[in-house]
């Protein structure tokens, strides 16, 4: 049964909670703390993309750059910068926009949104947020003389090694897929066992397609997610995190030694996502800092003015 996880107070008055689950392991793989249903397979949503990189790597995909690599791994905001990796890519491998299949849309981000709508652009695959990996996957296809029309099919070569290469770093029991947002298959994992990747990735050995996917994403956050992205403000904030967030309230993260931790949110709300992490990490001794605590306690407006707080429900942890 999950747990309330994160309040929100204004004015005084606790408006709003949400409920999930969290799991914490300590370098040894051993859990520290648990809250909720930690061991019931979740879908993970684009949390799952670090290991998705990997199995790129592993199938042939090989980034001119540590950029082409890092958008292979984002949820990017469509902006310019977004937009022009993954054309590097498509141009590299011979491929063409219109062969992504993951939907159209319009950049995440506002100012790169408005200027796609003025420009009277309107919604393409490439600025999806999936396009990057999406572009990568085309990719792994023309290196191995796969068919690329239905690379999205789960009984498509490319799909088998990405599940299996998620099943293998999980540890996780195979079973029955879903589809994601982007249209792709999705590996169900549980949250121990998403922890337990993630460590995986930081842990492995310098070169290996895990720790090259690992040490791209801790050194180019703004590619992996964008301006004012939750992601870019955890990896920005502390030295050698790796994490990642997926769609309806999951994140997942790793500090250097393989201390890991994943959480689910059940209502899915992104406005949980941030106090969360930052309490959790301050629980496993990341050391305390302006940016954390601006982090750990979210405003909530009223008039245009700070009336109270998004915040981890107090006590949730022991700290230190």
């Amino acid at each position: 049964m999950s747990v309330e996880l994160v309040e929100v107070v204004r004015s005084g008055f606790r408006e709003c909670v949400h409920r999930g689950s969290v799991v914490l392991l300590g370098p040894d793989g051993d859990v520290l703390d648990q809250l909720g249903e930690v061991h019931t397979p979740i879908y993970p949503r684009s949390t799952n993309k670090p290991m998705q990189a990997v199995a790129l790597l592993r199938a042939g995909f090989e980034p001119a750059d540590e950029a082409e690599l890092a958008i292979a791994t984002a949820s990017h905001q469509g902006e310019p910068r977004h937009v022009e990796q993954v054309r590097r890519i498509l141009d590299r491998y011979g491929l063409a926009e219109g062969q992504l299949l993951c939907p159209a849309d319009l950049p995440g981000e506002p100012l790169a949104r408005a200027a796609a709508l003025t420009g009277k652009r309107g919604p393409r695959p490439v600025y999806m947020n999936c396009s990057g990996k999406h572009a990568a996957m085309l990719a792994a296809c023309v290196v191995n003389d796969w068919p690329t029309e239905d690379y999205l099919d789960a009984a498509h070569p490319l799909q088998r090694v990405v599940a299996d290469t998620l099943i293998e770093l999980a540890g996780e029991p195979e079973s029955e897929l879903g589809i994601d947002g982007c249209g792709a298959p999705i590996v169900p994992v549980s949250l121990v066992n998403l922890a337990r990747a993630f460590a995986r990735l930081v842990t492995s050995a310098p070169g290996t397609p895990e720790r090259r996917v690992a040490d791209t994403v801790r050194a180019q956050p703004y590619l992996v997610s964008g301006t004012d992205a939750g992601d870019l403000a955890l990896l920005s904030a502390v030295d050698g995190l790796l994490g990642k967030s997926g769609a309806d309230g999951v994140y997942a993260g790793a500090l250097p030694d393989g201390t890991a931790f994943a959480l689910k949110v059940d209502d899915g709300a992104d406005r949980a996502r941030l106090p969360l992490v930052a309490t959790i990490l301050l629980r496993l001794g990341v050391p305390d800092s302006e940016t954390l605590a601006e982090l750990a306690s979210q405003p909530v407006l009223g008039g245009g003015a700070r009336v109270g707080t998004i915040r981890s429900v107090p006590g949730l942890f022991p700290l230190g």
